[in-house]
This record gives structure tokens, sequence and C-alpha cells, in this order.
């Protein structure tokens, strides 16, 4: 089915780097990476950003995206519950959850700016909607196909990362395209991944990230907030 326009901008709205919810700001464990030394060039970072992707992002944020579209488009909010519960409770540091939760708060804020009858009575039923959830709730209403939503969803990831590996190693501004480019080229892969897990192959298991995101609570010099 083809994307009519007005879902297509939104999609494109919703996947923008200039969204205020602060995604400049965090490069979830990318930049502890770098002060171990475990990222150092243009290629590391284009490898663990490809390996944050499939074996983090596609298995846990996407995936409750996937869910979380039809579940408010349905109006069952004892499932989004549950899927924001899931969210909160998978962030294997602070600084994860925080992230979610300052990003999914924000999120609620600007879409209550723009559409206030979306979010009316959602503190009530929702106190902290965490960002894929609330990413979740504007893409149900753009009447863009799930996986057309889940392909923006990854694409402002990407963005964001390939941004953040660009001040962090540091990179070129070449050198940040060409990292967008190769994960464009992965996340179709990705988001058929995700979309084909159920809840119980739904997952958030990545130690060594949890390590290196714990480890950049007390990092001595940083940029980032995650």
């Amino acid at each position: 089915m083809a994307l009519g326009d007005a879902s297509l901008l939104q999609l494109i709205w919703l996947a923008s780097p200039a969204l205020p919810v602060g995604g400049f700001s965090y490069s979830e464990g990318l930049e502890a990476a770098i002060d171990s030394s475990c990222v150092a060039t243009e290629s590391g970072a284009s490898q663990w950003l490809n390996d944050q992707l499939h074996l983090s992002l596609a298995r846990s944020d996407l995936a409750v995206v996937a869910q979380a579209i039809p579940a408010w488009q349905g109006c069952d909010m004892q499932r989004i519950t549950v899927l924001n519960d899931w969210v909160l409770h998978s962030r294997e540091s602070s600084e994860l959850r925080l992230q979610s939760e300052q990003m999914g708060r924000s999120f609620i804020e600007w879409l209550r700016s723009l559409q206030p009858e979306l979010v009316a009575g959602l503190g009530l039923q929702l106190p902290s909607p965490t960002y894929p959830v609330a990413f979740a709730l504007a893409a149900a209403h753009s009447k863009a196909p799930l996986r057309d939503c889940l392909l923006s969803y990854a694409f402002g990831w990407a963005e964001n990362m390939a941004q953040a590996a660009v001040r962090a190693v540091p990179l070129g501004q070449s050198a940040g395209q060409r990292i967008l480019q190769q994960l464009a080229r992965e996340i179709p892969v990705a988001v058929d991944h995700a979309l084909a897990l159920p809840d119980g192959e739904r997952q958030a298991f990545a130690p060594m990230l949890a390590i290196l995101s714990a480890q950049h609570e007390t990092q001595y010099s940083r940029l980032f907030r995650s």
C-alpha cells in the first residue's frame, strides 16, 4: 500500500533529530566504549552501532513499538502499561532508564503542544511513559503502515547515534554519513526481526553495553548523558 503524503511527512517528522526530545544528548554507551578503546575508528563505530541495532534495538525497543502501536489504536491501556513496564525494567543502568523516561516525557510534552487531545488524561493512566511507548502513540495516529512506523523510529535512532559517533570518536561529517548509510542498509532487516518477535522472545540482554553504561556514570570527562 502506498504511503499517503500526510503519513509520510508525519513519519519524517517523528524521525527528525530536531524533535525537542533530547536524543542528541545521549550516546547509549558509545561514549564509554570510545573511552575504553573498544571503538576508535570509523569502521569500529560503524560495527558497534550495527551490532547495537541488531542485538539490542531490534530485540527490545523496536519490538515494543511494533506491539504498542496496535495497542494504542485499540485503546488497550492494560497492554500499553505492560509494555511500558517492560521497557523500564529492561534498562540495565540508571543512565539508560533515565534516558528512556526523559525522552518519553519530553515527547509527550511536545505532542501535547500540538495535539492536546491525544494525551488528555494520559498522565493518570500512564504516569511515566517511556520513549518507545510515547513514539508509538504518535505513530499510531499517523495512519501509516506498521512497518513504515518502525523504519521511522529506527532511522531516527540511527541518525542520532551517527552524530554521537562524529562528536565522540571524533569523525568528520562524511564519515558520519557513511556510518548512517550502512545503518540504513541494515534497518529493514532489523525491523522485520522486530515485527516477528512474540512477547516471550523480546529481550534486552546486552551485558557489555550495560557494563559500559554503568562505567559512564563515573567517567571523568564526557559529552553525553549516557
